[in-house]
């Protein structure tokens, strides 16, 4: 007599959308990979090109060598900057060393370097709303002399910010972080200096925002959510705190499937899927694989927005080599 195989629980994951690559992260994993083409491997990249090790492992398979400061790069050999921007001094010291070098600088990180020389050339103080120790922080703070652009994390450090004159500052943020968090900041910052000045467009990225977006719509509808991304990586880490903010006392950020904690998960009925701006869709449908070889799946798209946003690469990748 043989027993049948018991009947698998029934689960309905909810699968978040927009999810996954935005269009910066796109673009700075085809650099790289055009640079490879154009010059042939190695090419050297200043500090990871995103944050996902998935992406980094494949790249350096392709011929990438991913460096943390560019003293560790040879002057004959192609250099890129990631995503996330450097400081003003790496692409001096790479044009003083009479490198190529490229620069992978999300459009949208770019944005707000610009906003913060601008500022700077009106004469304002800067107050950058980030993570301190993040790329995207330093890299910013780097646009200015050292001493304009000063550092808050939390509305608490907003009461003892020491400032030059409080008649003329500005802000700006990193681009990953909690839209509900920066907005606390914010509010602490204009009761504290009424006349500061804010950015002409909200500076947290389409792509972030989104995230977050299509995470809060499916937390009441969830037992548990699991973020696919990098623990280095800003905008995944935000989404975790997002859906627990919003209510889902289970988030959890997984790398990979093997990552997934199945005990904790004994006895739900609907989880939330996402993935950080940074992970690929490869590594959801891996995820996705391993729910529907463990659960009778039921898989409901929770849609809150489309994203058709394309960034061109820089002209020396579209030039003949």
């Amino acid at each position: 007599m043989t027993l049948s195989p018991q009947p698998l629980s029934p689960l309905t994951l909810y699968l978040a959308a927009p999810r996954g690559f935005c269009a910066g992260v796109d673009r700075a994993i085809k650099i790289v990979e055009m640079a490879i083409e154009k010059w042939g491997a190695p090419v050297f990249v200043r500090h990871e090109i995103v944050h996902n090790k998935f992406v980094v492992d494949a790249l350096r398979a392709k011929g990438a060598v991913f460096v943390e400061e560019l003293s560790d790069c040879p002057d004959d050999r192609p250099v890129i900057f990631s995503a996330h921007g450097v400081p003003k001094s790496v692409p001096a010291e790479a044009t003083r060393r009479q490198m190529i070098h490229v620069d992978a600088t999300c459009p949208l990180v770019s944005k707000v370097h610009i906003e913060a020389e601008r500022h700077h050339q009106a004469g304002l103080q800067m107050v950058m709303i980030g993570h301190a120790g993040h790329p995207e922080t330093l890299g910013t703070m780097g646009q200015l002399p050292q001493g304009e652009v000063l550092l808050v994390e939390t509305p608490a450090d907003v009461a003892t910010l020491a400032v030059r004159n409080p008649e003329r500052l500005a802000f700006i943020t990193q681009t990953t972080l909690s839209v509900d968090d920066t907005a606390d900041i914010v509010a602490a910052l204009q009761a504290r200096f009424p006349a500061i000045v804010g950015p002409h467009k909200e500076d947290i990225c389409y792509a972030t925002t989104n995230r977050q977006h299509a995470v809060k719509a499916m937390a009441g509808q969830i037992d548990a959510l699991l973020v696919i991304g990098a623990p280095n990586s800003s905008n995944s880490q935000r989404l975790v705190e997002v859906g627990r903010s919003a209510g889902c006392s289970y988030a959890q950020l997984v790398q990979r499937a093997d990552d997934i904690d199945w005990r904790a998960l004994s006895g739900v009925r609907a989880v939330g899927l996402t993935a950080g701006a940074s992970a690929p869709e490869v590594l959801v449908d891996e995820v996705m694989a391993a729910f529907a070889a463990r659960f009778d799946l039921t898989v409901q798209l929770v849609e809150t927005a489309q994203e058709n946003v394309e960034f061109k690469v820089p002209r020396i990748l579209r030039e003949p080599a």
